[in-house]
């Protein structure tokens, strides 16, 4: 914590708590600095904080009351198992579970002045009766509050605040402070410590339009006409992983998933046909996701953004809402649409302006003026921009699937039309200025990880290189299949993604499925392109001898699922999990900056850090909010990887050391990171 007499001087508003010496809002808990890490049995799962006034379940879990009773006010399920549960039920805990609490051992948040520790339960007294800093700050809050230019002394009045100021958190991942009741409700997703929200900031001006972060849990049942079908996602996460949960990373187009329309990147899959998965390993996670049959039923955990004023005041004019789903199904990719989408000056997203006389959507007949797209083939649209539907609609190449958001009665006059995101589809295809070209110039921007931001293997990793030598007639085949290359999206290494029995490394038997290739012949293949690659692998293998050069990357703990009988509907890639344990040397970073207004947040939350438990740990993105900057900006995604902040590298950090760098940025920052393909269900 800072020093509070300085704090005290930013604001002359502010008091410290008497209670815990620290700031915070006046209904929220008390904060501590802990001498030692605190054994993750005493961890409040909402808070992330050590237990007060802990309270029991009847299904088994420990919470704070304050952090349940405030839970409790918008759910009604167990933040842990999702079972059915209301206040009344919850009872205080054990006498000896308190004793144990009051007995951790905290120190004096005066540093400056006091360096005591004392038990927890001490606190108050010390403070009240024995701290020097805490009786200089009264002494020098009284002060101000009778400056000698007053005729007399005014009786001492008790000013409460809603600005909470940064307390110091003390270091190990399980003694976060949650920064409000906002950002309690998205740690309910995970039950592992080490959960940040540098999202959820609230400064005074922010309270009375932001009041809680919604997220509902959802059942939604999925209808495949051929079983084996592939859903059409990518996950990451799973409880060997820092994520916990298993989150939906992208959607992808033209899929069974993007038909439907109601599951969007950064969603938590809790179940999966009534079978819990919120605590399975990823790969088992992979299993019950890729199981064959023409249902299947999905409880999802979906983030809303943060609830305001103009959120409630819609919900009142629901019932005059119809959710409608249109598939308007092109010839060729450049076919336009004919549909004209704006923005509206005072609601995000954006809305159907006209549709073109004689175009497809008009021919189609189900989409009509001022619908709100909501989603375009399962990617989420609701604080999306007319260039961002734009480049969705220019790369369809057959079904466009629109969900939208019909409202009778609104009229047109509050929409207006933004030279530089409004869109005509009737054009956009041909159009030089098309925003599609303007993002692909984005993706440029990878480099090579630099070696002051390489870090060692994460545990359960061990990666094995290889030198496999071969003679071989020149007109023999390698016989292997390749994927990935620098041009990929996620700039994948070259990997290997089957050996034919009709090669000659079939018959050898030392490369494997999934190797990622390192050179052949002293020719380095890690910086190629996908053309490139095969070019340089074609060409050498001509020769009498082969010489190559690959890495096995190993998980200790994890077993990728045996897929291989039913694998035909899927094009077989690495799973997200494995690429964990790819080396520092072979990761290719991206620079991406974020910029929002002084009322703002940045929208994400992170997982991961140094953990005395678990070692050095990556830092990971776990949840983007509706709404924000991270969400608008559309390239961070649910399970990149945090390389660096600005610059200063993240590696060895925790969470306690990262957060206040992030809440340091007042309107911009770079996040530099690596970004893997979640795992293809």
């Amino acid at each position: 914590m800072a020093d509070p007499a300085a704090e005290e001087h930013a604001s002359q508003v502010s008091e410290l708590c008497c209670e815990c010496g620290q700031f915070h809002l006046l209904l929220d808990n008390h904060l501590y600095n802990f001498q030692d890490e605190v054994d993750d049995e005493l961890i409040c799962h909402i808070c992330l904080q050590p237990l007060l006034q802990p309270m029991d379940t009847p299904c088994g879990h420990t919470y704070c009351f304050k952090c349940l009773e405030n839970f409790m006010q918008e759910y009604n399920f167990c933040p842990m198992d999702r079972k059915k549960l209301s206040f009344q039920q919850c009872h205080k805990s054990s006498l000896l579970v308190r004793n144990l609490l009051d007995k951790l051992i905290v120190f004096c948040p005066f540093k400056a002045e006091c360096q005591q520790t004392m038990q927890r339960c001490e606190l108050e007294a010390h403070l009240q009766n024995r701290c020097p800093g805490f009786k200089k700050y009264k002494s020098e809050l009284q002060r101000k509050k009778n400056p000698i230019s007053k005729g007399k002394e005014d009786p001492p009045t008790k000013v409460e605040t809603n600005m909470p100021k940064d307390p110091e958190v003390p270091s190990g991942g399980s003694s976060l402070v949650a920064e409000s009741s906002a950002a309690a409700v998205v740690s309910l997703g995970t039950a592992e410590p080490g959960l940040v929200n540098p999202a959820f900031e609230e400064t005074e001006e922010d309270l009375p339009q932001r009041t809680s972060l919604v997220a509902e849990t959802t059942t939604i049942e999925i209808h495949r006409e051929d079983p084996e079908e592939e859903l059409g996602m990518r996950i990451v996460g799973g409880k060997d992983t820092p994520l916990g949960n298993i989150v939906v990373q992208e959607v992808l187009r033209d899929s069974v998933i993007a038909a439907d329309g109601r599951i969007a990147p950064g969603d938590h899959i809790l179940e999966v046909n009534g079978v819990n998965i919120s605590s399975v390993t990823h790969c088992q996670a992979v299993s019950f996701l890729r199981h064959p049959g023409p249902v299947l039923h999905l409880m999802v955990l979906q983030e809303k953004g943060f609830s305001n004023k103009t959120a409630q005041q819609d919900s009142t004019s629901a019932t005059n809402r119809e959710v409608i789903h249109v598939t308007l199904i092109k010839r060729d990719r450049s076919e336009p649409l004919g549909i004209k989408l704006i923005r509206k000056t005072d609601e995000a997203g954006i809305f159907i302006l006209d549709l073109l006389e004689g175009g497809l959507a008009a021919k189609n007949g189900k989409l009509s003026r001022n619908d709100r797209v909501l989603s375009i083939n399962g990617q989420d649209l609701r604080q999306g921009t007319p260039e961002a539907a734009a480049q969705i609609i220019q790369t369809t190449e057959s079904r466009v699937n629109f969900v939208v958001l019909r409202q009778l009665g609104v009229q047109l006059s509050d929409l207006v039309e933004d030279g530089s995101t409004s869109n005509n589809s009737s054009s956009s295809s041909s159009n030089g200025g098309s925003p599609v070209h303007h993002r692909r110039r984005l993706d440029q921007n990878h480099y090579r990880r630099k070696s002051t931001y390489q870090k060692d293997l994460p545990q359960g990793y061990v990666s094995h290189e290889k030198t496999v030598a071969i003679k071989k007639e020149p007109k023999e085949s390698l016989g292997i299949t390749i994927g990935g290359g620098r041009d990929n999206r996620n700039k994948l290494p070259i990997y290997v993604t089957s050996v034919q029995p009709i090669g000659c490394l079939f018959r050898d038997g030392r490369i494997k499925r999934g190797d990622v290739l390192l050179s052949i012949n002293g020719i380095d293949l890690t910086h190629l392109n996908y053309y490139e690659a095969v070019s340089a692998l074609k060409s050498n293998a001509a020769s009498h001898s082969v010489v190559l050069k690959a890495l096995e990357i190993l998980s200790v703990n994890s077993t990728e699922p045996s897929l291989d009988i039913k694998e035909q509907g899927f094009s077989w890639s690495p799973l997200w999990i494995t690429w964990l344990g790819l080396p520092s040397y072979l990761h290719f970073c991206q620079d991406i900056v974020l910029s929002k207004g002084n009322l703002e947040s940045w929208g994400f939350s992170i997982v991961g850090g140094f953990e005395e438990s678990k070692g050095n740990q990556p830092f990971f993105i776990k949840t983007i909010v509706p709404g924000t900057p991270a969400f608008r900006d559309r390239k961070l995604k649910c399970g990149d990887e945090i390389v660096a902040v600005n610059g200063v590298p993240a590696i060895g950090m925790s969470n306690s050391e990262l957060i206040p760098m992030l809440k340091e940025q007042k309107n911009k920052v770079t996040l530099t990171v690596v970004s893997w393909p979640g795992s293809l269900v």
